[in-house]
This record gives C-alpha cells, structure tokens and sequence, in this order.
C-alpha cells in the first residue's frame, strides 16, 4: 500500500522523524512549487503544507490517491475541506501548537499599546523626553472580549488571568463554554462592556470582513482592537475610520487584508495605515516562534498517530 508523504512546505523536522518511526515515507520538498506539485500528487497518501498554495480542487484532483492533507498551523482557510471530504480525504490541522504563540503576541501587542512604547522609544531616539505624553494605561481593571473560544481565545484568556484583567467571550457556534479563565456573552454584553476587542475566529464566508462599520457603530465606549486572526476578518477601511472618529483608541494587527510585498504597498489604505501613530503592524508572526515552528510538527504527528491507513 502507497506509505508516502509529501511535505510540500518548510516543516521542523520532528514530523519527518515521528512519521517515519510508523512506516510512513516522507519525500521533504519545501521548496516544490504548485506546478510541480500537480504532476506528482497522485504518488503520494497524504501532503502536508503551511500556506504556500491554495489546495482546492485542481490540486485535490491531482492527489487521487490522496487520504489525508495536513495543514501546519491553524487555520484551514487556504485548504477547501468541503471538497475534499466529498473525496474521502480526511483534513486536520494543529492549532494546539501554536496557540500559546499567538496568545502571548497578541499580549505583546496589547501592552505595548496600553503604555505608547512604540512611541515613546522612537521619540527617545530622536532626542525627544516626553513623559506626560506617554502615560500609559494599566491593563488591571480593564474587560477584554473575545471572539472566539476555541484554542487561541483560551490561551488568551489563561494567560490574562494574573493581569486582574475581566476576560468575557462570545463564540457563535459554541455555549456554556464560561470557565475560570472567562465568562461566556451574548454579542450585546461585548458591545456594552468591551473596552478592548480580540478577534480569535477562522476565516469563512460569515467571519469575512465581520468587523466592519456596522458592527463598530455598537460598541458604547472607545476600544483598542487586537487581531492576530486572519486579517480579512477585519474591514481595514473600518480601523481606519475608527481611529479617526475616537471610536477606535488603538490596534494592533498582526494580519492584514493584504499580506506581503509588494501587493501591501499597493492598497489605497496602506499609507494612511502606517501613518496611524496608535497603531502596531507585524507580519503574519504572532504564531510562528522557535517553539511553535517545532510544537506545530508535533502535534500533526500525533494526530497522524490516531489514523489508520495501512496495517
């Protein structure tokens, strides 16, 4: 029986390792392009990428022989899991590895806003010593919403805990999820209550650009706004527009609408995005540290442990 594996993107090496030690065969080929890739998918059981290509039905066609795809990270919006499950093909993925990443970004992100030190160090540096315009805020006292409790949200949460922060959630497709870490609301609650919003969702038809000016014009108070998600999650335009009203005090955006050059630079919005002096931009990296890099191999290994495909 086909035991072949193509590893189509960079991955640590440990799921070549663990895979292996099941009598699996692994052709690692980080650098193989789509093209490439579709003379050669029917060869192989299973393909494991990151986000290199989108894998929709020409490349699910292409694997006829094809069981399973593994996603290495956590979302799975650039994989067409419809399609493939009308085939048989298993998908899965491993936002178990790289949640507590994500969570300690979006932290990262949240303080540094909080106290101006993006500001502040770059005045610093240019000879400027202004502390009355870089008081900060505490984050004590403060009630952080978040949207969606599955891995990240929750990892967000335990880790706000010694903050003395009040952490509330809202998940659609889940109910009577409230722990220690958080209280479960209605959408009403976050609006009422939020003075900072995090965005912890897939990206799906109903979640595409959900943070648009509509769902802005609800919220009662200013709120800083947090979105280490996927960046069409997020109406830029709306941030935009936000900050310039008061309704938004701050983002931090670690996803954009467009990612990467020079296909960024090009959007009407991007010069007045990086002009926002409230605002932290990092590149698609809240979920991609040393540890998670390795911990995200792991946990496809593992998954890949429970499947049984061959004696």
């Amino acid at each position: 029986m086909n035991k072949k594996i193509l590893i189509a993107d960079h991955l640590h090496p440990s799921f070549k390792t663990e895979v292996e030690k099941l009598g699996y065969f692994c052709d690692d080929l980080p650098l193989i392009s789509r093209a490439e890739t579709l003379k050669i998918l029917n060869n192989y059981l299973g393909i494991v990428i990151r986000t290199k290509f989108q894998i929709d039905r020409e490349v699910i066609d292409a694997g006829s022989n094809l069981k399973f795809i593994a996603r290495a990270g956590a979302g799975m919006d650039n994989v067409d899991e419809a399609y493939a499950n009308s085939k048989g093909i298993i998908c899965f993925n491993a936002p178990e590895g790289n949640r507590d990443a994500v969570a300690e970004h979006v932290i990262a992100m949240l303080l540094s806003l909080l106290n101006n030190l993006k500001k502040a160090d770059i005045e610093v540096r240019n000879g400027v010593w202004d502390r009355e315009g870089n008081r900060g805020w505490e984050l004590k006292g403060k009630t952080l919403a978040i949207i969606g409790y599955g891995n990240t949200g929750k990892a967000l949460a335990k880790k706000l805990l010694g903050f003395e922060v009040k952490v509330i959630a809202y998940d659609k497709y889940k109910a009577g999820f409230s722990d220690q870490f958080a209280e479960e609301v209605s959408m009403e609650q976050v609006v009422k209550q939020a003075d900072i919003l995090s965005f912890h969702i897939p990206l799906t038809i109903e979640t595409k650009r959900l943070f648009n000016d509509e769902y802005l014009f609800h919220f009662k108070k200013p709120i800083i706004v947090l979105n280490a998600a996927r960046g069409e999650v997020i109406d830029t335009r709306t941030v935009l527009n936000g900050i310039r009203t008061g309704k938004i005090s701050a983002a931090g955006l670690d996803v954009l609408e467009v990612e990467k050059f020079p296909q960024l630079a090009e959007q009407q919005w991007f010069d007045e995005l990086k002009a926002c002096p409230n605002l932290i931009l990092s590149p698609h990296v809240a979920g991609w540290t040393h540890e998670s890099y390795r911990k995200i191999s792991e946990v496809l290994a593992e998954k890949l442990k429970q499947l049984t495909f061959f004696p």
